[in-house]
């Protein structure tokens, strides 16, 4: 490749309308030109939670103008990018049509070739793009409808080594905090509540913990949130905030165990294929500081480079699917046919076991 490819992204997965244009240059490097992204949370906060049909009209009246704003803020036209890339899925099947159908539209109208991208290849390729990243890596995907440990040997080819087996930690913190009458999203409200909270006060489970699979669960620590929250009702503020820093508390140091063992096998059966191996961090999850600091901490111990996107890219963007589409183009992967259809469920990993809770039809990704 002697040019640079430049791709328009569109993503609508769940409650985020977004188009970006990025540029892949001739060696490697990643350069954003646009990215614009507009939340539905004002929507769907007085539910608590994403209502998928709200979601697709939201994406219905917006995604035009999203992808106007998108091309005028990078300077190109249709005519300049070189292929149009859409989430297809996994996520709410409404939102997926929506941008999906936008476009196959444009790449119709333009002649241009259409990457139908999965949400969370997304998601696993990013660090290439913010951070030049080599495979392979390994990646812990956090966010409202997945908690995934994936290795990622490169582009197309990944390998999950854990998932959860009920509840996803972001869904985990949103209903945690819906219970303790905190506002939506749950996870940076927890987060806030637990800063003046005494982490040592309540005793929740570590759910799995010294378990030798890699699987992760959160619906037995949400239930035990229940319980001890009924058991002191009514609740007081500094009542909340000790729930929130001992659950965040039983959320880090089952992390702790699980990522630990995640590490050591990464170096076992990648030894002498990554000279210095790395943890990925991505979703939204991964903003939270308690958690971050036990996966700094983590990495630190077992010689692991840490690396987390800035929290834009690591929420729902439409940079990533772009990214995701040019680094399939430079891998030789052919574009996508017109009649490719939207998929509310797509497993990253193909041969990957389907466990309960695994890739919930709905779930926010």
């Amino acid at each position: 490749m002697t040019d640079p490819l430049c791709i328009l992204g569109i993503e609508s997965s769940c409650d985020e309308t977004a188009a970006a244009v990025v540029l892949r240059h001739p060696d490697g490097r990643g350069e954003i030109l646009s990215d614009v992204v507009l939340s539905q949370l004002e929507e769907h906060s007085a539910y608590g939670g994403v209502v998928p049909e709200i979601a697709a009209r939201a994406h219905v009246e917006a995604m035009d103008t999203l992808v106007e704003e998108a091309l005028r803020q990078a300077g190109v036209t249709l005519k300049g990018i070189d292929a149009v890339a859409a989430t297809s899925g996994p996520g709410l099947i409404g939102g997926l049509i929506v941008g999906l159908m936008t476009g196959k539209a444009i790449a119709m109208a333009a002649q241009k070739p259409l990457y139908a991208v999965n949400h969370l290849e997304g998601h696993a390729l990013t660090a290439r793009l913010t951070d030049g990243l080599s495979f392979p890596y390994l990646m812990l995907l956090v966010s409202g409808g997945h908690t995934q440990l994936v290795l990622v040997r490169g582009v197309g080819d990944y390998e999950r080594w854990g998932t959860t087996i009920d509840d996803a930690l972001g869904e985990a913190f949103d209903k945690t905090a819906k219970l303790l009458g905190l506002p939506y999203p749950g996870g940076p409200a927890v987060e806030k509540a637990a800063e003046t909270g005494d982490p040592k006060r309540f005793s929740l489970p570590r759910p799995l913990v010294g378990e030798a699979r890699l699987d992760f669960s959160f619906s037995g620590l949400k239930t035990a949130v229940r319980q001890a929250a009924t058991e002191i009702a009514p609740l007081s503020e500094q009542d909340i905030a000790d729930i929130c820093a001992s659950f965040q508390q039983a959320v880090s140091r089952t992390l702790k165990d699980r990522i630990g063992r995640g590490l050591m096998r990464f170096k076992e059966t990648m030894h002498g294929l990554s000279e210095t191996p790395a943890l990925v961090v991505a979703g939204g999850v991964a903003a939270n500081k308690a958690l971050r600091e036990t996966l700094l901490s983590l990495c630190s111990d077992h010689g692991f480079r840490f690396v987390a996107p800035p929290h834009r890219l690591c929420t729902d963007n439409a940079a990533m699917i772009a990214w995701a589409g040019l680094e399939r183009m430079a891998a030789g992967f052919g574009p996508d046919t017109l009649d490719v259809q939207p998929r509310s469920r797509w497993p990253l990993d193909a041969d990957a076991e389907t466990l309960i809770g695994h890739g919930k039809r709905g779930a926010k990704a």
